[in-house]
């Protein structure tokens, strides 16, 4: 069954140009296995990301018909989080998103190809009779944001580190919306006195008349960009030739390269290095654990990650998490299934996820401590340090 997989948040006009590119690689896959597209145009407006949906929707289906390539998934994850962990499990082919979202990618094994003209940045908006005139001024005042995993929370959060502070420590409040544009209403209503949004979004504010202005500007970074994955049936040159062609006739598309995301790649929330209670582990102590049958090796990350690849013998635990990625998140809104780790509490459990980026066997191996387990590893790096490791990887479903 052929699943969506397209999301939106950009003006359709930007992208109907570069739609002919995908139409072309398209062509080009027809004669090859499965190929997997993720979609994600950031969190300007839902009414955008509807209109850029829609365009995506239309002309990749009109290529699949055309060509008979009918063993495709084009689908649409849940939000930016769900797609920065599809991204980390290497699960599609072809990613189009913002500079945070291929920056991360190109630390799992992708290249970058090219970005739209438009580069990308962030900026916290007042009222303009706001007395706020600077971040510094801010301070104390309640903060409204798209979500934590948002490019603009990223710029934003790197900004606030830059100063020295952080965004907990600096704003009395934090209000956080799925998308950008209610953070106008947020301001008008008087419920935030300081937001962040995408400098494009700020544009659009001003050209309707909103009477706002901008206090502080992150630094720029990429636009929505393009990259595909290593070791896929993709040609890259192909790719960028596509683009060079559309570029001519008139759609402003740029070669871009991985230093381009240098910035960008330093802003994820990585976990913290040590876990009190809990011992650290590496690829190698877990293959020499599993190997002498002495760990259960709990994968907390969900069912499509693990079905994609997964450490073998891996018991699927999935942490649904809610939570924020910080040291001192509360757990209330997680789900984690402790009865799944057995009555034993002497039992040698493993943790793992997707990387130091992943919260989610962090979280686990806390929750798994307050539950009593006694022998609780994280293993930090998990399935990308595995597979840089060599080690064998099962792809087999649960």
């Amino acid at each position: 069954m052929t699943k969506e997989f397209v999301r939106c948040g950009v003006s359709p006009s930007r992208w109907l140009r570069p739609l002919g590119v995908v139409a072309g690689l398209l062509l080009s896959l027809a004669a090859h296995a499965q190929v997997k597209i993720l979609v994600n145009p950031g969190d300007q407006g839902e009414q955008s990301r509807g209109a850029t949906m829609t365009s995506w929707r239309t002309a990749i289906e009109q290529v699949l018909r055309k060509e008979r390539f009918n063993d495709s998934t084009m689908a649409g994850l849940a939000d930016m989080t769900s797609d920065l962990s599809a991204t980390r499990a290497r699960i599609p082919d072809v990613v189009v998103g913002p500079a945070h979202l291929i920056g991360s990618a190109l630390r799992y094994g992708y290249t970058p190809v090219a970005q739209l003209d438009v580069r990308s940045q962030a900026v916290l908006v007042v009222s303009t009779h706001s007395p706020i005139t600077n971040f510094q001024q801010a301070a104390g005042k309640r903060l409204g944001l798209p979500m934590q995993d948002s490019l603009v929370t990223y710029l934003l959060r790197g900004e606030t580190v830059a100063a020295n502070t952080t965004i907990k420590r600096h704003f009395r409040d934090l209000y956080e919306t799925r998308y950008q544009d209610a953070l106008l209403v947020c301001l008008q209503i008087g419920r935030c006195d300081v937001v962040g949004v995408e400098k494009a979004t700020y544009e659009k504010w001003i050209a309707a008349g909103s009477q706002v202005k901008v206090i502080m500007e992150s630094r720029e970074v990429p636009g929505l960009s393009l990259a595909i994955k290593d070791g896929s049936k993709i040609s890259a040159d192909a790719f960028r030739a596509d683009l060079a062609e559309v570029a001519a006739a008139g759609s402003k598309t740029t070669r871009v390269s991985p230093q381009d995301f240098t910035y960008v790649s330093t802003l994820g929330y990585f976990t913290p290095r040590a876990l009190a209670g809990a011992k650290v582990v590496d690829a190698k102590t877990v293959a020499a654990m599993l190997s002498a049958h002495t760990a259960r090796y709990i994968d907390t990350r969900n069912d499509a990650e693990f079905n994609e690849g997964h450490v073998p013998g891996s018991v699927l635990v999935p942490y649904v998490e809610k939570s924020a990625k910080d040291p001192d998140f509360t757990s209330d809104a997680d789900q984690f299934n402790i009865a799944k780790l057995g009555p034993e509490r002497d039992a040698v459990l493993v943790f793992g996820c997707n990387g130091p980026e992943c919260w989610k066997s962090h979280k686990a191996s806390i929750a798994a401590l307050k539950a009593g387990y006694k022998n609780v590893n994280w293993f930090r790096g998990g399935l990308p340090e595995w597979r840089a490791a060599g080690l064998a990887v099962d792809t087999n479903a649960k």
